[in-house]
């Protein structure tokens, strides 16, 4: 079996090490190059799956490297690194069908684990569109795939880079969740059906829109839920269904309740907005 390849633009050897213990040297090689002029070099010289650029050229330059790969290499995957990120730059890697985007502080476990999936996917192009892309009304039509839902809280978590890191991880470990719930539930994963997502910002709020095209669920099971776990004992389950390699399940949505300040659902249940507010 041939290798895959990927190729690392200039990278900070600490992430060469991450990326050495994770992505096994039987099935999968990594080069590295000096510089954008080496990697095109290198790629007219042979196959490779997935680029990693240069952590300190801009997301403009980037999205235009990745196009100059494509027109060498149609199939490349590239999951840019830039120094930092502007809501137009990221739409922008979006539209171009970036795979994903990381701005400082590098998490190099998850570069490294994003990189892994991107190797490991297929039909996965043209799965995040954009409908509306204003600084304070984000709308996105996503394929109902896993690995889509992974690629949009990575776009969402650098959309959201203003807001405080605690607060942030909070929002977007409850985005994730009724992302995920209106995959699952609504769409049964399946890729040829789209999840509908809006991100709003006001003045004083933060605010979270999923639209599913199932038919929706009954409220009445979260309440009993709520009203039958104390934290402890969500947290608990939690732990043990992630444990098992399980899905929160119903108390993800408990988990999202405690993050969120309101909460509201129409009446057939397949749209739910999530409303954060701001001090």
């Amino acid at each position: 079996m041939t290798p895959q390849r990927v190729i690392a633009i200039r990278p900070d050897p600490a992430l060469v090490t991450v990326l050495t213990s994770v992505l096994s040297p039987r099935y999968y090689e990594l080069e590295c190059a000096a510089g954008n002029i080496d990697a095109m070099r290198r790629l007219r010289w042979r196959a490779f799956d997935v680029v990693i650029t240069d952590p300190s050229t801009s997301i403009d330059e980037d999205v235009e490297l990745t196009r100059e790969l494509r027109s060498i290499r149609p199939g490349i995957k590239s999951i840019i690194l830039a120094p930092q990120a502007t809501h137009e730059d990221v739409l922008d890697a979006i539209r171009a069908d970036v795979f994903a985007c990381f701005t400082p502080p590098f998490d190099h476990t998850e570069i490294a684990s994003m990189t892994a999936s991107a190797l490991a996917a297929q039909n996965w192009g043209n799965a995040i569109q954009v409908v509306s892309g204003s600084p304070h009304w984000l709308t996105l039509r996503v394929a109902s795939h896993l690995l889509t839902a992974d690629r949009v809280v990575q776009f969402m978590t650098e959309l959201q880079s203003s807001v405080p890191d605690e607060t942030r991880d909070l929002l977007i470990a409850a985005f994730r969740e009724l992302l995920i719930n209106a995959m699952e539930h609504g769409a049964g994963f399946d890729r040829d059906k789209v999840v509908e997502v809006t991100a709003a910002r006001t003045a004083r709020a933060i605010v979270y829109h999923f639209k599913d095209p199932g038919a929706g669920f009954d409220r009445g099971d979260l309440a009993h839920a709520a009203a039958s776990s104390s934290e402890e004992a969500v947290l608990a389950t939690t732990m043990h269904r992630a444990d098992a390699g399980m899905r929160p399940g119903g108390f993800g949505m408990l988990i999202v309740s405690r993050v969120a300040d309101e909460i509201a659902y129409n009446e057939p249940g397949n749209e739910v907005l999530l409303i954060k507010h701001l001090d």
